[in-house]
């Protein structure tokens, strides 16, 4: 079968351990997430789900492998938008190494279907939620306050 893949790859002026903290504890990641957060224990064979402000359940899935702070891999699957949740599970590899004051972050998604909506979707998902980690972590605040704003800038 042929599978898609997305790759994102960002520089963060921080540390492994910081950045690690700031992917896996739900209350920081609710301030560059949208309100979204994941709940976990983070190792490997856990239960994962991304879950809304409001209680909804965007994805799910489970830890496969967790070694902090290196390397994290989900496999999940969409829960809401019945075209993205028939394409199945998909896995999300993220990957920290060191780069002198900064962390590099490099996140390859990919699932067993090509084309596929679900990559697509996350494509333009990736760049807003890390473009918000990145300026958190480094400024002390997000760069995007909404998602999908209502209206586009003037």
């Amino acid at each position: 079968m042929a599978r898609s893949t997305y790759v994102y790859v960002a520089y963060i002026r921080t540390t492994p351990e910081r950045l690690w903290q700031a992917l896996t504890d739900p209350a920081f990641m609710r301030q560059y997430w949208f309100g979204m957060h994941g709940e976990s224990d983070w190792t490997a064979g856990a239960p994962w789900r991304l879950v809304s402000g409001q209680g909804q359940v965007f994805d799910a899935g489970e830890i496969i492998e967790a070694d902090p702070p290196r390397r994290l891999v989900i496999r999940w699957q969409h829960q809401n938008r019945p075209e993205l949740k028939a394409e199945g599970a998909s896995r999300c590899t993220m990957e920290l190494e060191p780069s002198g004051t900064a962390v590099k972050l490099a996140i390859t998604h990919t699932i067993e279907c090509e084309p596929s909506k679900f990559i697509e979707a996350v494509s333009g998902g990736w760049p807003k939620v890390i473009s918000n980690l990145k300026s958190l972590l480094e400024t002390g605040q997000v760069a995007i306050e909404e998602a999908y704003p209502a209206s586009g800038a003037r």
